[in-house]
């Protein structure tokens, strides 16, 4: 419980760190996502942003800008966090059926990520355009996606490789 409570707070941290680019800044979130999954397996990293998604939910600031409440997460940005959980189940679903070899972690992630950009880019072109008016896909990716892709692959190699070191540790303490 200690580590889920500890990955949440790390994902905040990981938000807070961001630098604004357009309608969606570019934070160390999904590398606080990706960190909480890698370290502490599928079910637990799963749990792990939910807490912290739940957090955000009733309103303590731990979404990017130091925001929370459900206006943040109903916003235009909100597919993209919810989208966290998508990342959760298919790194869960992953480990579970293939194994924890590096190749599985980092397609699952990558996988993962593919799935939040999907649920963030519909999210946001729906809200888009019920607040300012129509949106292309192309537009929508071009904001919310393209920017984003080269940094967050080098964030889930960074959790891949935080967690090929620091994993072991935590496994035993799990375990123990």
């Amino acid at each position: 419980m200690t580590f889920t409570a500890l990955m949440a707070v790390m994902i905040a941290i990981c938000s807070w760190i961001a630098v604004p680019i357009g309608a969606v800044p570019i934070t160390l979130q999904t590398f606080g996502a990706a960190c909480a999954l890698t370290l502490l397996g599928g079910k637990r990293g799963t749990l792990a942003i939910a807490v912290y998604i739940l957090l955000g939910l009733v309103g303590v600031p731990v979404f990017s800008g130091f925001k929370g409440g459900a206006a943040v997460l109903f916003g235009m940005t909100g597919g993209y966090i919810l989208g966290f959980i998508l990342m959760g189940a298919a790194y869960w679903a992953a480990k579970h059926f293939f194994g924890d070899s590096t190749a599985v972690k980092c397609i699952s992630l990558a996988v993962g990520l593919i799935l939040c950009y999907a649920v963030g880019t519909v999210w946001f072109m729906i809200v888009y355009t019920d607040t300012k008016g129509d949106i292309s896909l192309l537009s929508a990716l071009s904001m919310c996606v393209f920017p984003f892709i080269l940094p967050d692959i080098i964030k889930l190699a960074g959790a891949v490789l935080l967690s090929a070191k620091v994993s072991p540790m935590i496994q035993r303490q799990l375990s123990a």
